[in-house]
């Protein structure tokens, strides 16, 4: 077995945080997860509670921080539209003030430190499909800007750190995710279509629906992680990770009618503001560097998000 490491998660009551918990202490790692419960929740790590090798923490990462671990993975962030612009002066200090708390953390224990980024760098991308080279199409003060901008100064944060203190640092580009323990309100695409079509309400499309996305389920963004994390000092990433199958949102608006066997009827609303059109990752690198792609075909992963739910919504009744 691997060395056993004492290992930081921020953000791991989150969807993708509470996955890597339990991915790192399936290895045998210990773990500190870290959240303050603005967008996680506490059903989702209340299976790891009283496992010896895990241990919770109440905390904001836009204060400082002072523990003992010998790798950090920063996933603390609100990712969906209706939380990060809920609140956007938060989300863009969490994005911020959290790199910069987490990389002092790191510089100090002089330890290697994962950023999740996003694909939303790339913003309204002019470039398709992206790669990691692109520099992006971003509007600096709309009202996605908060998260757009917030992410694309922590990777400026993380490479400037890793230039001028030597961090190791790992910076991941994180396509759209999918999976069990997404929030039903959330507001991301997948859990809207999914909850819809169980309860059988009308399934809302922005715009004509043609717009397209690639959909990636968790368990592989995660194995995504440990490779990158555990790669070589000099893979500082970017790195894209995400599944390049593309998709239209009425394809997929569609495939959740069908799998569900629900007789919601699509309905069409207007755009809202700077919505990419596109988003489709090049992830030649990834498969290069890391000998990664993902595995797990749609419907496969939806036919278990959607029994997730299920079970969730039943509970609800």
């Amino acid at each position: 077995m691997a060395h056993q490491k004492s290992i930081l998660v921020t953000g791991g009551a989150g969807f993708l945080g509470s996955h890597l918990c339990d991915r790192l202490i399936a290895q045998g790692h210990e773990v500190i997860c870290l959240d303050n419960f603005f967008t996680g929740n506490k059903r989702n790590i209340e299976h790891l509670i009283g496992n010896p090798r895990f241990e919770f923490i109440r905390h904001d990462v836009t204060f400082p921080l002072y523990l003992e671990v010998e790798e950090i993975y920063n996933l603390a962030c609100p990712a969906s539209p209706v939380n990060y612009q809920h609140d956007p002066v938060q989300t863009t200090k969490t994005s911020v003030h959290g790199a910069i708390n987490m990389l002092g953390l790191a510089k100090r224990l002089r330890c290697r430190i994962f950023q999740a980024s996003t694909s939303e760098v790339y913003g309204d991308p002019s470039v398709h499909p992206q790669t990691e080279g692109y520099w992006g199409n971003v509007n600096p003060i709309g009202p996605r800007s908060c998260y757009d901008e917030g992410k694309r100064c922590a990777e400026t944060l993380f490479f400037d750190y890793h230039r001028q203190h030597n961090i190791e640092i790992k910076v991941a580009r994180i396509f759209n995710t999918y999976g069990p323990r997404m929030h039903p309100n959330d507001g991301r695409v997948v859990s809207n279509f999914v909850v819809q079509a169980l309860k059988g309400d009308p399934i809302t499309i922005y715009g004509e629906g043609k717009q397209t996305r690639s959909f990636c389920y968790v368990d592989d963004l995660i194995e995504g992680f440990v490779r990158l994390m555990n790669s070589p000092s000099d893979v500082t990433g970017p790195i894209n990770l995400g599944n390049p199958g593309e998709f239209t949102i009425k394809e997929l608006a569609e495939l959740a009618i069908e799998m569900t066997g629900s007789k919601s009827k699509l309905t069409y609303v207007a755009l809202p503001q700077d919505d990419p059109q596109q988003r489709q990752p090049d992830i030649s690198l990834a498969k290069k560097t890391l000998g990664w792609e993902p595995n797990i075909p749609l419907r496969e992963g939806l036919a278990r998000t959607i029994r997730y739910f299920d079970k969730l919504l039943s509970e609800k009744d």
